[in-house]
């Protein structure tokens, strides 16, 4: 095991606490195992590591977040996650196969909507190309957290926002009755909306969006006085 993955181990072994773990363990569906460490001591223990002399270099990162992800307490998983938005602008782009990965393993949404809206959404921008090829095969994958992903990694993208594509997306994934696909429809019309009501609003419109996916795709529209037919 790395130097820092054993560093991290020793950092935060020492907050583990039953109690938050049990609860933390049923939330989550009984799926991973915790420490019970919250998000905010957790960073907090994780600091110094983070510091800049101390981090791993970018030639290591693969490896340290393989080892974090192998590991059996989702606290690992969810430092893993923080240490690669850390280093999400220096990112090469051979790093989406390795992203690829972490999305289909140990999947969930406090993992995946990081992934996607972070990393993948910088990689994407900053090599469209590349990532282009990437997004076309998890759009039509039988995973549902690589189309989930598909769906989210324009979140943050506000006017540099691919309509065309982003609504292409939506019309394959609108009759998934998957609550999480539905929910990421909704979640990107929402974000959406704040940069394009217009065109928002028509598409819902004419594409017929209903339940959890307009419920949610209408939010802001809503709370800002829009015409929602």
């Amino acid at each position: 095991m790395s130097p820092w993955v054993e560093a991290t181990k020793v950092a935060l072994v020492p907050l583990a606490n039953a109690d938050n773990a049990s609860a933390m363990k049923s939330y989550m569906r009984n799926q991973f195992a915790f420490y019970g460490i919250q998000s905010v001591p957790r960073r907090a223990a994780m600091k110094p590591l983070f510091a800049k002399n101390q981090l791993p270099s970018i030639e290591a990162l693969p490896i340290v977040i393989n080892e974090l992800w192998s590991l059996p307490e989702r606290e690992f998983q969810l430092v893993a996650v923080d240490l690669l938005i850390l280093f999400k602008k220096q990112l090469p782009v051979s790093m989406l196969a390795n992203v690829e990965v972490l999305i289909t393993t140990k999947s969930w949404w406090d993992t995946v909507d990081f992934l996607a809206t972070h990393i993948v959404g910088s990689l994407a921008m900053r090599y469209p190309i590349e990532s282009a090829k990437f997004i076309n095969v998890w759009r039509n994958s039988d995973n549902l957290w690589l189309r989930r992903t598909s769906l989210l990694y324009q979140l943050k993208y506000k006017d540099d926002t691919d309509t065309e594509l982003l609504f292409s997306l939506i019309k394959q994934n609108q009759f998934d009755n998957e609550f999480f696909i539905q929910k990421a429809i909704g979640w990107m019309l929402r974000e959406y909306s704040k940069t394009n009501a217009d065109a928002v609003v028509e598409f819902i419109n004419t594409q017929h969006i209903q339940g959890l996916a307009k419920r949610e795709g209408i939010k802001w529209l809503k709370s800002h006085g829009y015409s929602q037919k």
